[in-house]
């Protein structure tokens, strides 16, 4: 008996003993009412831009839609996002848009830009740099990404004199925990993310990982999201973003992004607004220290 006991409270083959990350699950409406009664740094700024990079497929829609979908109480699909068989493929996003966050009541003071997919086949410098001339907001909404030419000043989208508000004041990668494992496959891509990382950190301007599709990488946590932080494959997964990317384990967070659902779940809401509630605090400290391109 004494035995058999001891089996059934042994902790199962991938789960930790205990979180190695402190998480209130029960804070989602803390967390909602925070930001939405969040005061931006500069009185000058209507609204604290954020722009989202990441590989093709990664879900930087998907995150977007689950912001809103957390705030809204029920399921956005605003920004346009395409089914994982297609978008391995290619990027469904083409050009520089922005989404107001919103809640029941009204915009919030937060805008979030989607870009093109980066692919990682292509080893074109053209995505990088036109990701940081965004960041610097040198690039007007409505802008076609391209593979192989990059945003001129001759351009009709091309923002000469960018105002505080046509700037990013930080940097979201969306990363896959399905492949970030697989560094043959990912090296180009890592290697575009170091070039627009070494490129903005002279100016501080903050980055915070999203790893997406933690229910697709690690089974325990596709059978309970509860489980994201004693999940031995997500923490190794977030150690190779860390050493690959040079993000501190601190600013990533893991999600599980809304996709096929048709109505919001209190714990996957509470993992998005976790995460959103953290690049908001660090966009607006360094909006706080004026233009992000100087």
């Amino acid at each position: 008996m004494g035995g058999s006991g001891s089996k059934q409270n042994e902790t199962p083959p991938g789960e930790l003993d205990k979180p190695w990350r402190k998480f209130e699950w029960g804070q989602k409406e803390v967390l909602k009412t925070r930001l939405e009664n969040f005061r931006l740094s500069n009185p000058d700024v209507t609204h604290v831009r954020i722009l989202v990079a990441g590989q093709i497929g990664a879900g930087k829609s998907s995150f977007i839609n689950s912001v809103n979908s957390a705030f809204q109480g029920e399921m956005v699909c605003e920004a346009q996002a395409d089914n994982v068989q297609s978008a391995a493929s290619h990027s469904f996003t083409k050009r520089l848009t922005a989404y107001h966050i919103r809640n029941a009541d009204g915009d919030l003071p937060f805008e979030i830009c989607d870009v093109m997919g980066l692919d990682p086949k292509k080893i074109s410098e053209c995505q990088p740099n036109d990701i940081v001339k965004t960041i610097y907001g040198y690039v007007r909404e409505g802008y076609k990404f391209s593979e192989d030419n990059p945003l001129s000043s001759d351009d009709g989208h091309y923002n000469e004199s960018p105002s505080v508000s046509d700037q990013a004041f930080c940097l979201v990668y969306v990363i896959d925990a399905n492949t970030i494992h697989l560094s043959a496959e990912n090296k180009i891509f890592i290697e575009k993310l170091r070039i627009i990382r070494q490129t903005i950190s002279d100016n501080g301007i903050p980055q915070v990982i999203v790893m997406t599709k933690v229910d697709e990488a690690c089974p325990l946590v596709k059978e309970d999201l509860k489980k994201i932080y004693t999940s031995k494959k997500i923490k190794e997964r977030m150690e190779i973003c860390t050493n690959e990317v040079g993000v501190p384990m601190t600013s990533i967070f893991p999600v599980k992004n809304y996709h096929d659902e048709i109505d919001t779940d209190d714990d996957v809401d509470v993992l998005i607004l976790k995460a959103f509630d953290q690049i908001v605090r660090s966009a607006n400290a360094r909006l706080r220290r004026g233009a992000s391109n100087v």
